[in-house]
């Protein structure tokens, strides 16, 4: 394949990882109002892609004795920390609201690289967090009074904070590389991370005291009536499998920077989503702060220095995600985890 003809389609997986990332949480939104507790929205998911991967994960069946550690916090945080919070965010705060917040990571991931590591950072990531920060003020309508419920923004912070784990676990590619060691495979991480989250999501959701009968009802979207299992299906096959999957090809096709900015889209297309098939309508201060957020989390995440040895946290617009997502997703040629998605 020519460099432009790989560049063309790392483009195209990326935009539809992008798609699919960005539509989780206005599928899982209406399961939730018909009654679904967030958690076992989370778990059905969760599970339902674990599942799906069983094989890739049996391919990768090394993983489990060469990287033990690696796996839990992957499971721990990309997985199971990520997608609970923002489940349990959408269900109190607008989706579009919850990724933007959620998109406050690249700045965190800032912070890290300055305080745990002792590293400067430049001055053009700087600017990217204070535009952040900014433009979260908007998003959340500080001047009203913080009209929004401030448990589903905490929530979306948290999401928020499980994504740096997402980022520094990321990390542990790069390292490999530098020292001339075999990284450890992405889809294989990212199968073993369903399943660890799928467990340890089994124990704190205790789906047994499920409502399994909202799933065989229907849901409605912004007035229009939808089987519980087809959303289901969109969750576990679309937004989990297919985005993880189409985020980690494309990243290997394209560099991080361009994935990254890629990976910035997601935000925008679960606001779109939620506008047009929730009826979820943001007004004009949040759209221009929203777009703040976006920026300043695309210049934070492209602007985070690197060590002249070793690896560095970098972060990312998604998610992979994770694993949101979102997905989000930054991954090097041979074999770097993605550093974009987790929760979306």
């Amino acid at each position: 394949m020519h460099a432009s003809q790989g560049r063309s389609a790392g483009l195209g997986l990326a935009l539809a990882s992008a798609f699919a990332f960005g539509g989780s949480g206005v599928a899982a939104k209406p399961l939730i109002e018909a009654g679904l507790d967030p958690l076992h929205v989370v778990w059905l998911r969760v599970t339902g892609a674990a599942l799906v991967m069983l094989p890739v994960a049996w391919r990768h069946r090394a993983l489990v004795r060469s990287r033990p550690v690696l796996l839990l916090g992957f499971g721990l945080l990309a997985v199971a920390g990520v997608q609970a919070c923002y489940f349990a965010a959408i269900s109190r705060i607008p989706v579009g609201v919850a990724l933007l917040v959620e998109y406050l990571a690249p700045a965190l991931v800032l912070g890290w690289v300055r305080f745990v590591q002792r590293r400067p950072v430049t001055r053009a990531a700087a600017v990217g967090v204070v535009l952040a920060v900014g433009g979260l003020a908007c998003v959340v309508e500080v001047w009203s009074g913080l009209s929004f419920d401030a448990v589903g923004l905490l929530l979306a912070l948290g999401a928020a904070c499980c994504q740096v784990g997402y980022f520094v676990l990321s990390d542990q590619g790069s390292a490999d590389s530098a020292e001339g060691a075999e990284p450890p495979h992405p889809v294989g991480v990212i199968a073993y991370g369903l399943l660890i989250g799928a467990a340890v999501l089994t124990v704190v959701a205790r789906p047994w005291g499920m409502d399994w009968s909202v799933l065989t009802g229907e849901t409605s979207m912004n007035g229009s009536e939808v089987p519980a299992w087809l959303l289901l299906v969109w969750i576990v096959l679309l937004a989990t499998v297919i985005a993880y999957v189409t985020g980690v090809i494309s990243v290997r096709l394209l560099s991080p920077a361009v994935a990254g900015v890629v990976a910035c889209l997601e935000a925008v297309i679960a606001t779109v989503l939620a506008w047009v098939l929730l009826g979820e309508h943001l007004a004009a201060p949040q759209l221009i702060g929203g777009a703040l957020v976006l920026t300043g989390a695309f210049i934070a995440q492209s602007s985070t220095p690197k060590a002249p040895s070793g690896p560095v946290a970098e972060g990312s617009g998604a998610e992979r995600t994770a694993a949101e997502g979102s997905g989000a997703e930054q991954a090097t040629a041979d074999g770097e985890l993605p550093a974009g998605r987790a929760a979306s």
